[in-house]
């Protein structure tokens, strides 16, 4: 066997970028217009004609809005749906902060509830529980790619006459109730193309919504709140210099460069998932024997977009996690641990005089966890790989 200290390092996540990705960003290049613009709208249209492919529903009704990260879509889907001060919006503890930060830049406030323990995502009762007259808005996480329990949230928003913005940054191509993450009944969802994503523009989103009030409202913001955008003004026929700024809007457009990548990866994305869902298959085949938790697996019929693989150590395990992600660094394979939850990060812990008491199933996860390489690209000897350094460090 060879000595792991001559193998390169494996990262704990790595983007597959093939040829037909840089051809269409040379393309971009040379064409002159690098940022919002004809590549940006044609990834729109794809995205919304993958989500509704096969449906029978119509792309022209799921609008689509390509935007410079997940967290930007997330801002603007909240904004658009009338989130401000003094209402609340509630969310999970096990989540990246972005999903919480950007209901305070509209100034108003989280309500953090815990996971249910076996799944990793958001709890429902804990959902209804919390629900106070300030409630306006429930955000589901689509937890490293298993989707949140959509049918109980919607059931619970429409009792409560609240609104749902899910975070998808996990989960394409993910399915819930055979319908895919992106097409259910909430009010909009938001999807993050970030580096190590499922698919990747390098840094991107896209907030996807039914609601013709919600897009347009989202369009005009993406865009400092002018009335109209760079590439309908400056690629129009006729002199068409003239726009109104309607709004106090963002920067939150995303460019063609950007979308060139967007492009293809979206007609890879059932590929890269099928991989991943391969090597997430034989990571839980080849620990089962093992003091850990293996990653949930999604319900029968329905798709996991194995946007992570998160391994829990269990009770009599040989190694703590810190101990174990430092041994598999020794041996030259990259780990990472999602999430350190809300409750523990000093802004939310201070802000909402949090404690982990309060949230058992999370702080129990957390302290347990971490995220094993998963990526398109991983060959099966590198699968082999972690599997051989995780049963060497934690098998009896």
């Amino acid at each position: 066997m060879s000595d792991p200290t001559e193998l390169p390092f494996l990262p704990f996540a790595l983007p597959e970028i093939g040829d037909e990705e840089i051809a269409e960003v040379v393309d971009t290049l040379r064409s002159g217009w690098v940022t919002t613009g004809p590549k940006a709208k044609r990834f729109e249209s794809d995205f919304a004609a993958f989500l509704t492919a096969g449906s029978g529903e119509d792309p022209a009704g799921l609008h689509c809005i390509a935007v410079n990260s997940a967290t930007a879509g997330l801002h603007l889907a909240l904004e658009a749906i009338g989130i401000g001060p003094g209402d609340e919006v509630i969310t999970t503890t096990h989540t990246f902060t972005a999903t919480a930060e950007v209901v305070r830049y509209l100034g108003a406030d989280v309500k953090l509830v815990d996971i249910d323990p076996v799944t990793l995502n958001i709890d429902p009762a804990l959902i209804e529980a919390a629900i106070t007259p300030r409630t306006k808005a429930i955000m589901p996480v689509h937890y490293a790619g298993l989707a949140a329990d959509m049918p109980a949230i919607l059931a619970i928003a429409k009792k409560h006459g609240l609104k749902v913005v899910e975070d998808a940054a996990h989960a394409l191509p993910s399915t819930s109730g055979g319908r895919l993450v992106g097409t259910l009944d909430s009010d909009a969802t938001v999807f993050s193309f970030y580096a190590n994503k499922t698919i990747t523009t390098g840094e991107g989103g896209m907030l996807v919504t039914r609601d013709e009030a919600l897009a347009k409202r989202a369009k005009v913001m993406r865009l400092h709140g002018m009335s109209r955008d760079a590439f309908d003004r400056f690629t129009a026929k006729v002199p068409s210099w003239y726009y109104e700024i309607v709004a106090p809007g963002f920067k939150y457009n995303l460019t063609d460069i950007a979308a060139a990548l967007g492009i293809h990866q979206l007609k890879k994305a059932r590929a890269f998932q099928q991989r991943r869902a391969e090597i997430a298959r034989r990571y839980n085949a080849a620990f089962a024997d093992l003091p850990v938790l293996l990653a949930p697996e999604p319900p029968a019929g329905q798709t996991h977009a194995w946007h992570l693989y998160a391994l829990r150590l269990a009770e009599g395990a040989p190694l703590g996690r810190d101990a174990l992600i430092e041994r598999l660094f020794a041996q030259g394979i990259g780990c990472s641990v999602h999430y350190i939850p809300l409750h523990l990060q000093p802004y939310w812990r201070e802000r909402y005089a949090l404690q982990a008491a309060g949230f058992p199933h999370s702080q129990r996860a957390y302290e347990g966890m971490l995220s094993l390489p998963l990526y398109s690209r991983m060959g099966d000897a590198d699968t082999e790989r972690v599997i051989g350094a995780v049963r060497g460090l934690l098998a009896a």
